[in-house]
């Protein structure tokens, strides 16, 4: 009875030719589990199905050169190398060997077959388990990346706040400024304006005897009287005021800052002042003239309105 071969029990198990050939010549007809090995590793190759060429210098069927033992076996050479050969004979109780039975032949492929599922089956655990770490090593790297994000919108978040928050300490800062000037303008010209008013008040608070030279009905002409306060009553966008008494010589820009400073005009909101009767626009360079030059004394009614 003929033996069966690692080519025919590849063909048995119902492997296609072009595959087996290969298989055997690849693995250097070692035997069926290396066979099966390779093909289970090279399945996807794409010229899997593509005939087997020997290498140059080797003919299928040829006797083995002196140099046969350090190269690649042929498949005659499969084909030939029947003694010894697992796949067709058994060891006897007594040390020799004897062909298979096709019963044999077919308990041997079934436990073939059997082996090439467990190691399909491995295969098949070894690559989900490999596309398990894949998939956490892909989820790693969307976290890391999402934290990234998350930091870089905090960072630039952090930015705007810090900007907001510079501009509003340098608004105050500067509201600040113009309150101090203000505060120095209103002292220094009462400094300059009022400083002899103490004095003058303390003298005529004490009765003058009329000079008996001049005659009692003839005395200077009444002057007119000098108001150095002026109070200034806003009407706002909204409608309400507000009134504060300002100097006589203090210019129209202070009402405009105390509305900024003191009123429910809007941040950023421009406007001008104006005076309803007789109606009059101030501009800007009315901003920088006294109150009693421009009529505001000792007392005016202003309107703020949009530019």
């Amino acid at each position: 009875m003929a033996e069966l071969t690692t080519l025919e029990s590849l063909l048995e198990m119902g492997f296609d030719r072009n595959r087996a050939e290969k298989a055997v010549a690849k693995t250097g007809n070692q035997g069926i589990e290396q066979a099966m090995d390779w093909l289970m590793e090279h399945e996807n190759d794409p010229d899997i199905d593509e005939p087997y060429v020997a290498p140059v210098g080797n003919v299928l069927g040829e006797e083995a050169q002196s140099q046969a033992s350090t190269e690649e076996p042929t498949l005659g050479d499969t084909a030939e190398e029947t003694a010894g050969e697992d796949g067709g004979y058994i060891e006897t109780e007594d040390g020799g060997k004897r062909p298979m039975t096709d019963e044999e032949k077919r308990e041997k492929v079934k436990r073939l077959e059997e082996l090439m599922r467990v190691k399909q089956a491995e295969r098949r655990e070894r690559e989900r388990a490999e596309e398990v770490e894949r998939e956490k090593h892909r989820r790693k790297q969307g976290q890391e990346l999402q934290q990234i994000r998350q930091k870089l919108q905090d960072d630039e978040m952090k930015k705007i706040a810090e900007q907001r928050r510079r501009e509003k300490m340098e608004d105050k800062l500067a509201r600040q400024r113009v309150k101090e000037k203000i505060a120095r303008d209103r002292e220094e010209r009462a400094q300059k304006f009022g400083g002899g008013a103490p004095v003058s008040t303390a003298a005529s608070s004490q009765p003058t005897p009329p000079s008996p030279s001049s005659p009692t009905g003839q005395g200077p002409p009444p002057t007119k009287k000098e108001y150095d306060e002026s109070r200034i009553q806003v009407r706002l966008l909204d409608g309400s005021t507000i009134t504060t008494v300002f100097k006589a010589q203090e210019p129209l820009a202070a009402v405009r800052v105390y509305v900024q400073m003191n009123g429910n005009t809007p941040e950023g909101q421009d406007f001008t002042l104006l005076s309803p009767y007789p109606r009059h626009v101030y501009t800007d360079l009315d901003m920088e003239k006294p109150l009693k030059e421009l009529g505001l004394v000792p007392s005016a009614v202003l309107v703020v309105t949009k530019k």
